[in-house]
């Protein structure tokens, strides 16, 4: 067993002090316990540091006595050698890592904007004490229909966004969404955008759940199964529709444009592309599904923030979620993929296709990519994205639909408003080819669900035991499973 060495007291570490107590604020990426720096060219204690310099030693060898899926953390990791090693090449430590000192200055000011995002959450999060009035449980659709006086309220904004000067919105008497002024609620953060980011609760999520996991009040307007919010679209309701969508979508995407691109440079070494081949089928498609709900679950953050999914009743809600969460998910995918090497985003790294040769589904994940190559072609805007994913969620040839009709028209609001931006744009002629990548999101969608239930016929267990419920309930039923591929 190994033991945690005390912290270094080199003399030759005084000049970069005030740099390291910066980023001391973000917990070891190993095993959470406080950290001491940048070792081995990741955020990591004391501890995991000296054990990482002696796995190096050519007669160290290490083994897993249960399924090398150990969980590292504090009180855990000194249990098993083997994962924990693991642990520290999935996260990026290795011998030929550029020291902190000698880091270029786009490395140095993207973890230093780490640094600052991990202060700004536990500032938000410190102040953030007010309970939200949870929504009423979700019904089965055999119940009867009843009028609700509950929304789906938007939470804060992530990050103080403004909106841009073309999309700004109206004054509040005439704002058709909301009875608060634009930007009122400023308060807890969605998520600290790091490789350590606070993520959801995936152990207890369902759709439901999360539709009850609502924000601060801010004076929405009560759902009326009567009323006639749609049926008079205008230019001011269609300009401020986009907004509140670009809105949206700000404040619920894992990561910034900017961010994304301060990241490029971090791709995986053969070494950790070799990690993730060595991994057993059914333990890479477990961290894949959690992966996945993860991305899910600021889908369903999105979605709660759209003013025409918010009129919907929650069954509806719940109901598109279901079906369109995924797509959606794909939609977002591109803005997270590097057409200059064919990489994606994953796990706080840029990654090939080569990196998931453990799922076995190599047609799934070449599909992807070519989606994500093919949309990225398109040099989308982050309004045009915006408001494309939500004509993608806003789908009334969903199946389970209690009212069509209602969510049609939210539909024909998000597809004006698409038209605007895009006329707006000089780009009219994306429009049909946008429409052509639905159909490619509907064939992606149905050979996830074909892999899904290859591997629940050969692994059940896993899919009972360990994969996150929200994944579960989107995709993991039979009845859920027949309803999507027959759609």
């Amino acid at each position: 067993m190994e033991n945690d060495e005390p912290a270094s007291q080199d003399p030759s570490h005084d000049s970069t002090q005030s740099k390291r107590a910066q980023i001391e604020v973000i917990p070891c990426k190993i095993c959470g316990d406080k950290s001491s720096g940048v070792h081995y060219g990741v955020i990591t204690c004391e501890g995991c540091k000296g054990f990482f310099r002696r796995s190096q030693s050519s007669s160290v060898q290490y083994s897993c006595s249960r399924q090398s899926n150990c969980p590292i953390d504090r009180a855990s990791r000194n249990r098993c050698q083997s994962c924990r090693l693991k642990k520290c090449v999935a996260q990026g430590m290795s011998r030929d890592a550029v020291k902190f000192g000698r880091m270029s200055k786009r490395q140095r000011d993207s973890l230093f904007a780490e640094v600052e995002r991990h202060r700004q959450q536990q500032r938000l999060q410190a102040n953030s004490v007010q309970e939200p009035q949870p929504l009423p449980a979700y019904r089965s659709s055999k119940e009867p229909r009843e009028q609700s006086s509950h929304l789906i309220p938007p939470l804060p904004p992530a990050y103080p966004y403004s909106v841009e000067p073309e999309l700004q919105g109206c004054p509040p008497e005439v704002h058709p969404y909301l009875d608060c002024r634009l930007g009122e609620a400023q308060a807890q953060s969605l998520a600290y955008r790091g490789s350590h980011r606070r993520g959801f609760d995936t152990t207890r999520s369902t759709p439901e759940a999360i539709l009850n996991m609502s924000g601060i009040e801010v004076g929405i307007r009560p759902f009326d199964p009567e009323s006639s919010f749609f049926s008079y679209p205008t230019s001011l309701h269609i300009e401020e529709l986009s907004a509140s969508i670009v809105r949206s979508h700000r404040e619920t995407t894992q990561y910034r444009p900017e961010e994304l691109q301060a990241l490029r440079w971090k791709v995986f070494s053969r070494e950790e592309i070799h990690a993730y081949q060595s991994k057993s089928v059914d333990e890479m498609w477990q961290h894949c599904a959690v992966r996945l709900t993860d991305a899910v679950q600021y889908v369903v953050e999105f979605a709660k923030r759209i003013p025409g999914f918010r009129q919907l009743g929650q069954n509806d809600q719940i109901a598109l979620l279901k079906s369109g969460s995924m797509e959606v998910v794909l939609v977002r995918m591109s803005r997270m993929f590097n057409t200059e090497n064919n990489t994606v985003f994953f796990d706080g790294k840029f990654a090939g296709t080569e990196l998931f040769k453990s799922l076995a589904c190599g047609d799934l994940i070449a599909a992807v990519f070519d989606f994500a190559q093919n949309l990225c072609a398109l040099k989308l805007t982050e309004q045009q994205m915006a408001v494309f994913t939500a004509l993608v969620l806003l789908n009334a040839d969903r199946p389970c639909l209690e009212d069509r009709e209602r969510v049609q028209r939210a539909r024909r609001d998000v597809e004006l408003a698409l038209s605007h931006i895009l006329h707006r744009d000089n780009q009219e002629s994306l429009l049909h080819k946008l429409y052509q990548r639905v159909q490619v999101l509907k064939s992606l969608c149905a050979l996830h669900i074909e892999k899904l239930r290859w591997f629940r016929q050969l692994y059940p267990l896993t899919v009972h035991s360990l994969f996150p419920p929200l994944y579960k309930e989107l995709f993991g039923s039979d009845t859920d499973i027949q309803t999507l591929t027959t759609h």
